[in-house]
């Protein structure tokens, strides 16, 4: 069978302006992954990406340390799949707020608090009581998610493909391989940990995951406080 390793991006700029772009811890963490890799003798034949910038800048550091090591992957088909994309979080928790303004936090309030917020917003969009004609439904996230990985199924048979995304679209995909509850997403997405693996086995038919959360490059007493999770 193939092999999938569905990696999250590394630190997004949580708190500043511009979410979308990795913080230099990031773009760190993108290349130690890379260079973990290389030291397991793992290359791609393809590397996916959503088309968003923090995709984007992941996938250009794992292949930054691979490449630190000569192992090249210049012949790896590399395709941009909008499908993998993230939902859009920050309007999903506007339109909570809205509805439920004393659930703001504090300005100074620990970055815990916007998580509980955020799993507060999502537990509303999956029961239908966020919604909005300009938010994404649930359903739709679902059978975009879904569409994504069955592309990949297809289209990589046989392969070992690198494919980056974020937290929310990550644990879309996987609570489908489980079969699990709508509301295992949330439970993945708030404790998948930035430039965490998911390795899974796949065929045109069948898609199955043997790790989850999987964080080896950092795994050390020196990188203890580079792990991370916004």
């Amino acid at each position: 069978m193939a092999e999938l390793y569905l990696i999250r991006h590394g630190q997004a700029s949580f708190g500043s302006d511009n979410y979308d772009q990795l913080s230099p811890l990031g773009h760190q963490q993108a290349i130690w992954l890379g260079e973990y890799f290389h030291e397991r003798g793992i290359a791609f034949d393809a590397v996916i990406t959503g088309d968003m910038v923090r995709h984007t800048e992941t996938a250009d550091g794992i292949l930054k340390g691979l490449q630190h090591h000569n192992l090249q992957n210049n012949g790896a088909e590399h395709q941009v799949l909008p499908g993998l994309n993230e939902f859009d979080f920050l309007s999903l928790v506007a339109l909570y707020l809205n509805k439920n303004p004393d659930q703001l936090p504090g300005k100074d309030a620990p970055r815990d608090a916007f998580f509980k917020l955020l799993k507060k917003s999502m537990h509303g969009w999956i029961s239908g009581e966020i919604n909005d004609t300009n938010l994404e439904t649930w359903q739709h996230f679902e059978q975009r998610i879904l569409n994504a990985m069955q592309t990949i199924q297809k289209q990589y048979h046989g392969q070992k493909v690198l494919a980056v995304s974020s937290g929310g679209a990550i644990s879309m995909a996987l609570r489908q391989i489980l079969k699990a509850p709508s509301e295992t997403v949330i439970e993945l997405n708030l404790q998948t940990k930035n430039t965490a693996g998911a390795h899974c086995f796949f065929n045109p038919k069948t898609l199955r995951m043997t790790s989850y959360n999987h964080t080896p490059h950092l795994d050390t007493n020196e990188r203890a406080d580079k792990i991370t999770f916004s």
